[in-house]
Formats: structure tokens, sequence, C-alpha cells
């Protein structure tokens, strides 16, 4: 692992897997989760089938540049995303982020990537897609949204599960860490998965202060309806069918609005990418890269 200054203000933290002359992957991990979500297994699948594959904490989170102290008002950024009143000021966007992304490319000395995006992170690599059209080779968006409100909602107890507030010592939060499998895969949930992850986050970076920020870059951000009708770019959109943290309407969608994007959900995934799919989620996506 390694830090990259990718502007003034930012450094990221990140590692790669594979050979550098490999067509390169980027992996963009989702709200307040490190980028060791990507497990280290899945990332060398990846890179075993000819990929050079990046992944790196988002600001506010793991190891990367944190705005301490920086304060957010998200119930007034919620509700004027939800009303379409005049957004209050934010810390950042996720245009800042996807930003952040393409200094990462720039440090690394990559003109370009195939982008992949899970949750927040889709949201980030369709943005960074949206911005910078040229730096990007394909998209994949996984277990995202279009960024309208319509699509995509919540069940209430994936809701509650997501703004519940663990206990600050690490045997409490280990201990709270089952409540997220609300939105998990069914087949494949697990308490001791939960607890193993939530032991490796809490043991690299406890954080609970970036949560407001990402939170009010995602909805400040706003939809991102015709943007999207204007991208050209391959896209693969994942969704899962057990996903009830963003429902599958939002993959959905988002397909819908990407000219000639290709959409595939799959059985017993969640919000949440379980190793028994690791196998058929990387075929997939390689497919996909190889044949654009």
């Amino acid at each position: 692992m390694a830090k990259a200054r990718v502007s003034p203000a930012i450094e990221l933290e990140y590692d790669t897997f594979g050979d550098p002359k490999n067509p390169a992957l980027l992996l963009v991990m989702g709200y307040t989760a490190q980028m060791v979500a990507w497990e280290e297994e899945f990332c060398k699948m990846l890179a075993a089938k000819n990929l050079f594959v990046i992944r790196f904490d988002n600001r506010d989170c793991g190891l990367s540049t944190k705005f301490d102290g920086v304060k957010v008002d998200v119930n007034a950024v919620i509700g004027a995303a939800l009303t379409e009143e005049p957004m209050p000021q934010v810390p950042y966007t996720l245009s800042d982020m996807a930003k952040d992304a393409i200094g990462l490319l720039d440090f690394l000395k990559i003109e370009q990537a195939h982008v992949l995006g899970a949750s927040m992170g889709g949201m980030i690599a369709q943005v960074l897609t949206i911005d910078y059209p040229q730096r990007v080779r394909t998209l994949t968006s996984v277990m995202s949204m279009s960024g309208e409100p319509e699509y995509g909602q919540s069940g209430p107890e994936a809701m509650e599960a997501l703004l519940s507030i663990p206990p600050s010592d690490r045997e409490g939060y280990i201990a709270h860490s089952p409540i997220y499998q609300a939105f998990h895969s069914m087949k494949y949930r697990s308490d001791e998965n939960s607890k193993r992850a939530a032991a490796r986050d809490y043991d690299r970076s406890y954080y609970p202060e970036g949560a407001p920020r990402q939170l009010a870059a995602i909805y400040a951000t706003g939809r991102r309806t015709e943007q999207l009708r204007a991208v050209r770019t391959p896209t693969l959109v994942i969704h899962g069918k057990d996903d009830t943290l963003i429902t599958p309407s939002g993959g959905e969608r988002t397909a819908e609005l990407i000219p000639n994007a290709k959409f595939v959900l799959i059985d017993d995934m969640g919000h949440d990418l379980p190793e028994p799919l690791w196998g058929e989620f990387v075929d997939l996506v390689v497919d996909f890269i190889s044949k654009n």
C-alpha cells in the first residue's frame, strides 16, 4: 500500500495487483467503506485475468485525507435534494471524489482505465465517466443508482440498519456489525463474515466522522438523468436480486438511461459481494471488458 498526492489538499491511500503493462481496472468503493472491502483475493482473481487492478480509499475514509472537524448539515442537504430547494453548502460532491480518482490515474501515469464502482462508488464511477469520458474505457456500475430518488429506494429495515450508530469501542462495534446483514445476500450472509470485516475495518481506520460528509456528497450531487443519457462509454450495470438498500430498480434505471448499457441481475447477491459469487462476478466483468 502507498500514498498518492492527487491534488494539493488530497492524498489517497492505494495499492495495486498485477502487471502495470496490462489494461488498468480502477475499483471505486462505496459509502464509508475502505478499499479493503475489495478483498485481496478478489483483486488477485481480477489481476489473474490480465488486468492491472487498482483499489484506493476515498477521501474521508480509510487512510486517505480526512476532513477533520468540517461540519455539514446532512439533514438540510437531504431535504433540499428531495424538495429541490436551494442546496446548502457541502464540503465536497461526487464530482470532487471523481476528480480524486482521476488524480490517482494521473499519479500512476494511466491514460485510460476500465472503471468499476460499487454503491456510492458506482455513483462516483458514473460521474467520472460523465466528467472525463476520454479517461474511461468501460464503466461497470454495481449495486448503484442514477441519483433519482424515485429509483432504487431503500427498504425500511435496510435504511434503519445503514443509519444505525454503532458503539465506538472495538468490541461493541464488532458486535453491532451483523445488523448490516439486513441488506446482504440472504443465502450467504453470516455473522462470522460480518464480524471479521468489522474487526478489520475498525483496526485499520475507525472514522465515523466522515460518514455525514460522504452522505451529503451523494445527495448534493443530485440527479444524473440527462448526463447519463449522453454517455457513450461501453457500460455494464450489475445488481443483486436481494439488494434492499439500493433496490434493483436503481440499476435498471441506470441501464435504461445509458445508451446500449448491458444490465445483469445476479441471483443471491444483495448489497454485498459474497465470496461464493466472486467467480461469476469476475467472469462477467472480464468478459465485458474483453469485448470493449
